[in-house]
């Protein structure tokens, strides 16, 4: 497996729990949804990279559930991609546990469109971004 683009630690919080004392399914989605946040971030000076007024929207996702996530622990992301198309572009999110990084707890294969908010239309990916996605 290729080196992540991007890994974020999220710490389990109390009220992630469900009934059955693991963390929630839909939890799942939100801890990915955060570290795909810091990874677009982590490409620019300050905001979205890319042109104003636009940005990702979420097209497809996926979610593969391997073991459940039990309170206390800190989750890891990695994040990986396949490479650019011109207006999206696929990101695979890999969830461990911090201490059992070798069991994969969850996986999740999304797809995420680049739009112009101004006129809903998918636009060209920015530069910063089709680099760092042709760099894995």
């Amino acid at each position: 497996m290729p080196d992540p683009l991007y890994t974020a630690r999220i710490p389990v919080r109390w009220g992630d729990q469900d009934a059955l004392g693991h963390v929630n399914n839909t939890v799942y989605l939100r801890y990915v949804e955060q570290a795909r946040i810091e990874f677009l971030e982590s490409l620019a000076d300050e905001g979205w990279p890319g042109a104003p007024d636009t940005g990702p929207i979420l097209a497809a996702a996926e979610l593969q559930f391997r073991r459940p996530i039990h309170y206390p622990a800190t989750v890891v992301v990695n994040v990986f991609s396949a490479g650019p198309g011109r207006t999206s572009f696929p990101l695979d999110s890999v969830l461990t546990v911090e201490g059992d990084e070798e069991t994969v707890y969850a996986d999740v294969k999304a797809t995420l469109v680049w739009v112009d908010s101004r006129t809903g239309r998918p636009t060209p990916l920015p530069d910063v971004i089709r680099d760092a996605l042709d760099g894995q």
